[in-house]
């Protein structure tokens, strides 16, 4: 075991001192190689407080589910959790609250399951204090695949609702009817 330590020891020494060693380049203006580690992500260089952006960026918009299940998971709790927070401060945004599906119960069944995945959804955002008029509901099914492959890690991510901001309600909306 102190064989072991020892390699592992002089390996972390090895990789602390090359890391400084990158940095003093870096520090002392060498141009061939720029330090890029905290440069914004591609596509959203400026993410304004409110935006769709930020929203999207910092807070997550989506969630996922069981196979079968429309049942929110503890995980997917502190997501809309989140997303409340987020939501309370910037109520200038409408949510429209999309369920998808790809667990192979045929096409109705499917889109009921979406359906109830974006419900489930709703009554947590509304149970943390996002106002029922601003939120609606539309289960999709099995018609807006994040990926079509029968692998069953890509069938999960299909598996999801996607919380979107909107600026106004759509045909879908309750509120439109």
């Amino acid at each position: 075991m102190g064989n072991n330590f020892g390699q592992i020891g002089r390996g972390a020494a090895i990789a602390l001192l090359c890391g400084f060693g990158l940095a003093a380049c870096n520090s002392a203006g060498n141009l061939s190689s720029p330090d890029v580690t905290n440069a914004p992500a591609a596509g959203f260089v400026d993410v304004n407080p409110g935006s769709e952006e930020e929203f999207i960026v910092n807070v997550g918009r989506r969630i996922y589910f069981d196979k079968g299940s429309a049942v929110v998971t503890e995980e997917a709790k502190m997501t809309i959790e989140n997303q409340a927070r987020w939501l309370k401060q910037n109520k200038k945004w409408l949510v429209k609250v999309q369920g998808h599906a790809d667990d192979g119960g045929g096409e109705s069944k499917e889109k009921t399951l979406s359906t109830q995945r974006a419900n489930a959804v709703m009554t947590e955002l509304v149970s943390l204090g996002v106002s029922p008029n601003r939120v609606w509901v539309k289960g999709y099914g099995i018609e807006r695949p994040v990926t079509n492959c029968d692998d069953i890690t890509c069938q999960s991510q299909n598996r999801r609702v996607v919380v979107n901001l909107r600026e106004e309600f759509d045909d879908s909306a309750p509120q439109q009817r």
